[in-house]
């Protein structure tokens, strides 16, 4: 269910929209605003006002080149969905005068679709292909919010920073890759303020879902493939092994049960629980992954410092790997739960101090497995089971006393320094 709304059902859009009007003139003037802009409109005011942004609308558009959108759509993942988005929005893009944006993820427009009267009017504002939709750009909207915030959006009438979008309304949701989890882009549906239903949020995350779910669809024929090319050595093997992808996703499992594994590397060891320490094994097209069954804990040390990094020890051997303080906030987070685990939007508080970054969250958990293996479980998160995480806190001796729990920028991390 979507919680990004900028209206609840029954809303007098007229009216609302003339109450947000006064209010932006209000809060861009210096005065009492006659109501409080949502929290997610007032931190992105405030980034957009310290840009020096003309709210009046006058600001300049960035475009880049045909050409130049012509070789971001070709090499964007996107292009292999871009069909099926167009499919959902399409049956009633004329009836509800909408448009649909795809930008990628840098907030480029690459592809742009609905009535051609609804085109016209966006054409007015500058939206349209290779324009630059970001927030230091144009100002507080659905894209550029959501990258900055890398959640949904949704912005109705006077909460546009500029006056000349306030006819508009926008609804924006990151898509993310869902086999490397990093971010490809925004999907937006926009248009006129008053023609806004509840359900737009609902279609934006629903177009969403189906192109995660298409992406994911071709991954897995990826993984039969590399099946096949492989079956004659899996056939051979002897203990545990695992078949692997480029990125570390599993495509044949024997003695050994997850689903995920760090991106193997030629040059070190890699860690799996139920493995141990292996050495992966090019493949024309993968990784193969040997090890021992009995070496199925797997001892980790967090060291927090400005540059985290994870040490894996093995029993002959061990390997490090520097990883992001985001992620090494996930992982401190996670150590603190212990076996109970946490959940998506109880991580998202302690990340970003709300429930609104459930996308933001599991794209950095993903990218969590990548660098450091199959140590995360989910539903809900928590370390696995085999997984034996120590902290090594510097020169502190009490987590409190931590300089990197000190001077994080994540709420739960933060609290930890008042509670140890």
């Amino acid at each position: 269910m979507t919680t990004f709304s900028a209206i609840a059902p029954g809303t007098d859009l007229s009216r609302h929209a003339r109450e947000l009007m006064r209010m932006h003139e209000a809060v861009i003037g210096g005065a009492r605003p006659p109501m409080r802009p949502r929290a997610l409109v007032a931190r992105s005011w405030a980034r957009v006002l310290g840009t020096g942004l003309d709210p009046a609308g006058s600001n300049a558009r960035s475009r880049v080149p045909l050409p130049e959108v012509e070789r971001r759509r070709r090499e964007s993942a996107l292009a292999a969905v871009i069909g099926e988005l167009e499919q959902v929005i399409s049956p009633v893009a004329d009836a509800s005068h909408l448009l649909l944006v795809v930008t990628d993820a840098d907030g480029i427009i690459l592809w742009r679709s609905g009535s051609a009267r609804i085109k016209a009017r966006a054409d007015v504002l500058g939206f349209q292909e290779g324009a630059v939709w970001t927030e230091s750009t144009v100002g507080t909207n659905a894209i550029g919010t959501a990258l900055a915030e890398a959640a949904p959006v949704q912005l109705f009438s006077g909460e546009h920073f500029e006056t000349t979008q306030h006819p508009w309304y926008c609804t924006a949701a990151p898509i993310h890759g869902p086999i490397r989890g990093d971010l490809l882009g925004i999907v937006d549906v926009s248009g006129p303020a008053l023609t806004l239903h509840p359900t737009i949020s609902a279609l934006v995350d629903t177009a969403v879902r189906l192109a995660e779910a298409q992406l994911w669809r071709r991954h897995e024929v990826r993984l039969e493939k590399l099946r096949a090319e492989a079956a004659p050595l899996l056939a051979s093997a002897r203990g545990p092994v695992l078949l692997v992808d480029e990125d570390g996703w599993v495509a044949h499992a024997s003695g050994v049960a997850t689903k995920r594994v760090a991106v193997p590397r030629p040059d070190r060891p890699l860690t799996v629980p139920g493995l141990g320490l292996c050495v992966p094994e090019r493949l024309s097209h993968g990784w193969l992954l040997r090890g021992s069954a009995s070496a199925a804990t797997v001892r980790m040390v967090l060291r927090l410092s400005s540059t985290p990094v994870v040490e894996v020890l093995g029993p002959e051997d061990s390997w490090c790997s520097a990883i992001t303080l985001r992620q090494a906030e996930i992982l401190l987070l996670l150590h603190e739960c212990g076996r109970d685990g946490t959940t998506v939007a109880a991580l998202s508080r302690a990340l970003y101090g709300d429930d609104d970054h459930a996308v933001a969250v599991r794209a950095e958990v993903s990218r969590l497995r990548r660098a450091v293996g199959a140590v995360i479980e989910s539903k809900p998160y928590r370390l696995a089971d085999a997984v034996d995480l120590g902290l090594d806190l510097g020169a502190a001796e009490r987590l409190g006393e931590c300089e990197f729990v000190r001077r994080s920028g994540a709420p739960g991390v933060r609290a930890l320094s008042a509670s140890r």
